[in-house]
């Protein structure tokens, strides 16, 4: 118990701190900045709390204080179970009031009319909530849980129960607030009144639902050519993935380990890149474009600029993925039943087509959903190479940033996107819930995949060679069109444009970082280092408390968490914008944006990743470090990290390369200050500048292999080993898995 009231003691410390020690408003030019300090206490910007009520007329605040006040007197009773129902209603009425005075009060007054209806015109508003603010919200979380667990919820561990609610808390805040007021700014005018005319008439729109591209004319309505472009690529990049996959387990193709190198270049390749290398290939002054000019005197054309362009360059893009979903399901089908399948002389194909197949439905699924996913959520590649064809997501940016200043729009654009990918993302659960595909057991499973069936060795070989030879040109142009001064006018070979972007220079000394890109380059490896830690923290953690912890609602828990992965980056970006550029939280234009945007969006591949690795380790490890009197929080600290390594090492990497490559969502959130790479490519492409964008796009490539390469060679792999150890030596030689002598 003595440990238990140490936690409430420095609950109640830190929310003291936030009421006296800490600016309760936002800070403009950033807290960490402390600028504030020189009029900390007493100007009105940079007050705490109480003199914020005292001082500044702010009395609203003060049933926060009488709260928390409430709170630290709860803990003076005795009883346990009293005090444990004392913290928890105290913490969920504080959390509820502080959310609700901050929702209800912006800057000029009351946001609410029925609040001016009931209280009266207030006289002066309030900013954004600040450190303060925030920190005495998570206090009250924190007295939420600690309550429950003293009436012993989760047997009483308050680490437990106090990440659980931590966790919820925030992806209640950066996840599902942005999207509910994604949908409110839908219905709402320009002042925040109550309008839902911009919602009928852009729903009512025939630029998004015409269905003419079915009867006869030109072009459909934008959502169901997003949907069309999606399912295609989905379609298109599932197929290829699985042809790669058979090729790589199935077949004596001698480049294997070539096509498998190939499977990692998209994943660290800036989302765009992959367009401009199509343009530099089929573009109008493109190198194939030209030969078949010469050669044949074709005409140049811009079939490359539309819907054929876009899925050239997404399946492109989008195949290598699908590839490292199938291959580890191809390969975990068991050859036993493949064998029993011929002992019934069954042939090749029918063992194929009725065995090994359906046994691969849960990759196919998830490798369809992730295609159709990216394809919907998909910025860069459609910009480039879109034309008059637009899609959902860049007719999204376009109603932000471009001349149409219509929010609504924006807001209705993105509905019907996540409407689209939740509508999969739930068929795909739908379609694999209650069923089982476990080919592999705790028993040994010799023998070896048959191979494939003559004719469909053929065709798979038939497509995936000149796709890989393909691949290959592609990514070949990318890296010779940074050397070439203006492609198409002038193809002789030059350094500029790695030098306009990277140059360096001195100044009295010191090295002046006098390239253009430098800015952008900086902050988004900064900003990366920043967010990688902190989404593998967050997604291992999460991670722990579904595998090991049994509560009531976690697999609603577990839903909720990884709803983000199918909610498309570009709906992150727009509902971000809409939630957080007003009261009670406003963060635009900060750094602090993009980081919890990246922790957010990237935490469900932790999760999963976490998940699969925890469900390997037995619990009789936490349950030996529990016999042995450690809490959780120590048993996770010394106990399961250290057996976590490679699943850090994966959620660190797919961390920091996301953060440099994700596109779709950062374009709504940079600012001029804090400038992402892909941004700055995407403006570079905008004003024609390709050979730089290519030379900058370059450059990320070859850091974020070093950076791979650097985890994986510190990592390496893990072996494992079964050693005896004889009496009075310090070891013994090891012995094979399945070899091991009795002492």
């Amino acid at each position: 118990m003595r440990r238990g009231n140490r936690r409430l003691d420095i609950v109640l410390g830190l929310g003291a701190a936030a009421l006296i020690l800490v600016p309760w408003y936002r800070i403009e030019g950033g807290f960490f900045g402390f600028k504030w300090l020189s009029a900390f206490p007493f100007s009105a910007d940079t007050a705490p709390g109480l003199l914020q009520i005292l001082q500044h007329g702010r009395t609203w605040l003060a049933g926060v204080v009488l709260l928390f006040l409430l709170g630290c007197l709860a803990r003076l009773v005795r009883d346990p179970m009293r005090r444990g129902t004392l913290l928890a209603s105290l913490g969920a009425v504080g959390l509820l009031f502080l959310s609700l005075q901050g929702l209800a009060i912006g800057f000029s007054g009351w946001t609410w009319a029925i609040s001016e209806n009931l209280f009266g015109i207030l006289s002066e508003g309030q900013p954004s909530m600040g450190a303060g603010a925030v920190l005495l919200a998570l206090v009250f979380v924190l007295l939420f849980a600690f309550g429950l667990a003293e009436r012993g919820v989760m047997k009483g561990d308050a680490f437990i129960v106090g990440s659980i609610y931590i966790l919820a808390f925030l992806v209640t805040v950066f996840v599902f607030y942005p999207i509910g007021s994604m949908f409110i700014a839908s219905v709402q005018d320009f002042d925040g009144s109550f309008n839902p005319d911009g919602l009928i008439r852009n729903i009512q729109d025939p630029g998004i639902w015409s269905l003419g591209c079915i009867a006869g004319e030109e072009r459909c309505g934008v959502a169901w050519r997003t949907l069309l472009l999606a399912v295609m690529t989905a379609s298109g990049s599932t197929l290829l993935g699985l042809g790669f996959a058979l090729v790589a387990t199935r077949t004596r193709f001698p480049f294997k380990k070539g096509l498998r190198l190939l499977t990692v270049l998209p994943i660290i390749t800036p989302p765009f890149v992959i367009g401009l290398a199509l343009t530099l290939l089929f573009g109008r002054a493109g190198v194939i474009t030209e030969a078949l000019s010469s050669l044949l005197g074709i005409e140049p054309g811009r079939w490359l600029y539309g819907l054929t362009g876009i899925w050239i360059a997404q399946v492109l893009s989008f195949t290598p993925i699908a590839f490292l979903v199938l291959i580890g399901v191809v390969e975990g089908v068991s050859p036993s039943m493949e064998e029993a399948s011929q002992t019934l002389r069954a042939g090749r194909w029918r063992t194929f087509w009725r065995v090994s197949l359906p046994l691969m439905k849960p990759g196919l699924a998830n490798a369809f959903l992730i295609g159709f996913i990216e394809s919907m959520a998909d910025f860069g590649n459609p910009l480039v190479l879109g034309g008059t064809h637009g899609v959902l997501s860049t007719e999204i940016f376009f109603a932000v940033v471009g001349s149409q200043n219509d929010p609504s729009r924006a807001a209705v654009l993105a509905i019907v996107l996540l409407c689209f990918t939740l509508s999969a993302f739930l068929a795909q659960r739908l379609w694999l819930s209650g069923k089982s595909f476990a080919t592999v057991t705790g028993k040994g499973d010799s023998g070896a995949h048959i191979a494939l069936p003559r004719g469909l060795s053929i065709a798979v070989h038939a497509v995936v060679v000149p796709w890989m030879i393909f691949t290959v040109i592609v990514y070949g142009m990318i890296l010779i069109g940074g050397f070439v001064k203006t492609w198409g006018l002038d193809n002789s070979l030059t350094l500029d444009h790695y030098a306009r972007a990277f140059s360096i220079g001195f100044d009295n000394g010191a090295i002046a970082w006098t390239g253009v890109a430098w800015n952008s380059f900086w902050t988004t490896m900064e900003i990366a280092l920043v967010s990688a830690p902190l989404t593998a923290a967050v997604g291992l953690l999460t991670a722990y408390i579904i595998v090991r912890q049994k509560f009531v609602g976690r697999n609603v828990f577990e839903f909720a968490l990884m709803m983000s992965f199918a909610i498309p980056g570009t709906v992150i970006g727009v509902s971000y914008i809409m939630a957080f550029n007003l009261p009670p939280i406003e963060m635009t234009g900060s750094a602090l944006i993009l980081i919890l945007c990246f922790v957010f969006r990237n935490m469900p591949v932790g999760v999963r990743g976490g998940i699969a690795a925890m469900s390997q380790l037995d619990k009789s490890l936490d349950e030996a470090s529990l016999t042995l009197r450690a809490d959780s929080f120590r048993t996770i600290r010394k106990v399961i990290l250290p057996l976590l390594r490679p699943a850090i090492t994966a959620a660190l990497v797919y961390s920091f390369v996301r953060a440099i490559t994700s596109i779709s969502a950062v374009i709504f959130l940079v600012s001029a200050e804090y400038n992402m790479a892909t941004s700055y490519i995407v403006g570079l492409v905008e004003n024609g500048e390709y050979g730089v964008a290519i030379a900058y796009s370059s450059m990320l490539i070859v850091v974020m292999s070093i950076v791979i390469a650097g985890f994986q060679l510190v990592v390496g792999e893990r072996r494992l080993r079964r050693e005896n150890r004889v009496a009075g030596t310090s070891s013994a030689p090891s012995v094979p898995l399945g070899q091991e002598k009795t002492a």
